[in-house]
């Protein structure tokens, strides 16, 4: 059977990007103006395409980020249970300085669905890969809604929470739709959910967020 999986939309120009930053107040968000976002993006090469726009984590933490999500027309939401979602730090990550860089080559990974994050990250090291930030996966859902498809969602292991002991919290950031169940609510069926899932487990439903890397500008 051939795979029938829809593929993620294309990444609009960085200008459009840029635009749509501006038009959800994210600038204000991150102690930025909007000049200054469509100063980057033009620097960047704002007419082309290809390439995500990100705000640093440092300046705009996930839990910032996740009301500003849409999907089916409902806003995004961190899962309860996850109050410490902006703890979850750049691990194994060089991220540029300043408040904005570019993510390229972003990929779900769905050829690696029913992995465990144990098992998708030598492969994508392998792969010359890196996997995305949560907030880096946001800032794809933001500008791409219909990246995120039932069933065919993905996992941001580029970040993780470090106990106070020293060793690794073993929830892992993912992103994928609510189904209305549980504590979500009802009237969150089909909203964008930040949730998590364990370092150990297999997700049929979950592939691994990754790039080829990040640069300060083009």
């Amino acid at each position: 059977m051939p795979d029938t999986t829809p593929l993620p939309p294309p990444l609009p120009a960085l200008a459009a990007q840029a635009d749509r930053l501006i038009d959800l107040g994210v600038p204000a968000l991150a102690g930025l103006t909007a000049d200054e976002v469509r100063s980057f993006a033009a620097e960047a090469g704002g007419g082309a395409g290809g390439a995500l726009l990100a705000v640093h984590p440092a300046a705009l933490p996930a839990s910032a980020l996740a009301p500003l999500l849409r999907h089916a027309e409902r806003p995004g939401f961190v899962v309860t249970d996850m109050p410490d979602v902006d703890l979850f730090a750049p691990t194994d990550v060089e991220l540029p300085d300043g408040p904005l860089y570019l993510v390229d080559g972003v990929d779900r990974g769905d050829r690696m669905s029913n992995w465990s994050p144990d098992e998708a990250l030598p492969a994508l090291a392998a792969e010359g890969r890196t996997p995305l930030l949560l907030t880096e996966g946001m800032h794809w859902v933001l500008q791409t809604p219909d990246v995120l498809v039932r069933n065919h969602c993905f996992m941001t292991i580029g970040s993780r929470l470090r106990k106070a002991d020293g060793s690794w919290d073993a929830r892992t950031p993912a992103i994928w739709i609510s189904n209305g169940t549980g504590r979500d609510g009802r009237e969150r069926r089909d909203a964008p959910k930040i949730g998590w899932c364990w370092w150990n487990n297999r997700h049929t439903w979950l592939g691994f967020g990754s790039t080829t890397g990040r640069r300060p500008t083009a």
